[in-house]
């Protein structure tokens, strides 16, 4: 074993993946989105209005603390987070490679489109749920995507399924009749 893959097994026994970084990131996530929305309230002094961070501090360390004291959720994080990491990759990949052809000096957000900025953060935003659901637990056997897979497999002619197959194209053809005319550019 090699000096650096110690160190890392070293850091592993020291609690360094199952403690200290989903701490770290969720308090950075919650702290980030209460000085953002200021949910709990800002303060003025003088003329500018502050964020109360110290409230903000104690409520993002106590949520990290009650998520690292979970041993589950952890868990979820340490295994969907690598494969989030994955799926940001490949999604650079892909976006470095449509650059590659593109002539110098366009913009690859303008050179999409918006429908097709929606479809990919659609995509992702599937993706992404579809992750989760494969590693949180339904039971002990068996996932939240395992289950919904064999739900479907087992019901896939079922009147229920064919009932959401029917209720979708109908939400779609009332989405794509009643759309609004696109405007000409002059």
């Amino acid at each position: 074993m090699s000096v650096l893959g110690d160190a890392l097994g070293f850091l592993t026994d020291f609690g360094l993946f199952d403690v200290i970084l989903p701490f770290l990131l969720v308090f950075a996530v919650v702290f980030g989105i209460l000085e953002k929305t200021r949910i709990l309230g800002s303060e003025k002094i003088g003329d500018t209005e502050y964020t109360r961070k110290n409230l903000n501090a104690i409520v993002a360390f106590v949520l990290g603390l009650l998520v690292v004291a979970a041993t589950k959720i952890v868990g979820v994080i340490n295994q969907a987070l690598p494969r989030i990491s994955l799926l940001v990759v490949v999604s650079l990949s892909f976006l470095l490679a449509i650059g590659i052809f593109m002539k110098d000096g366009n913009d690859l957000y303008e050179r999409l489109g918006k429908n097709w900025l929606v479809f990919l953060m659609i995509t992702m935003f599937i993706v992404v749920v579809l992750i989760f659901m494969s590693v949180i637990p339904a039971n002990a056997n068996q996932t939240w995507l395992d289950y919904a897979i064999d739900f479907v497999i087992n019901y896939w002619d079922g009147t229920l399924f064919s009932s959401l197959v029917l209720f979708g194209i109908f939400i779609w053809a009332i989405m794509y009749i009643t759309k609004s005319p696109k405007k000409d550019k002059d």
